[in-house]
């Protein structure tokens, strides 16, 4: 009896867990995108930040589209993470 109840608040801590987690949708701004490379590289810096879903980097209009669990990561750190490979950016924009 004591196991089933340890294993019913067990499931319940990490369903409620899960519920507070939300995928969320950020803009980035992205400065020095100078060629047809800079985009990978881009790419791969926010793709190393834990949390981080999906990542679209458009060179034309020099943007990173990235989805990230808010649980797991912040806008400043994907900020921080392209700075740290050379391209400084800027939050444009958030969606859910």
């Amino acid at each position: 009896m004591k196991t089933e109840i340890f294993f019913f608040l067990l499931a319940f801590t990490v369903i409620s867990s899960s519920a507070l987690a939300e995928s969320r949708k950020i803009t980035l701004d992205i400065q020095n995108m100078t060629c047809a490379v800079c985009p990978i590289t881009v790419k791969k810096a926010l793709e190393q930040v834990s949390g981080v879903q999906q990542v679209s980097v458009d060179y034309a209009s020099k943007t990173a589209t990235v989805q990230f669990d808010d649980t797991l990561t912040t806008a400043d750190k994907m900020t921080e993470a392209t700075q740290a490979a050379g391209y400084p950016s800027t939050i444009k924009g958030n969606e859910k």
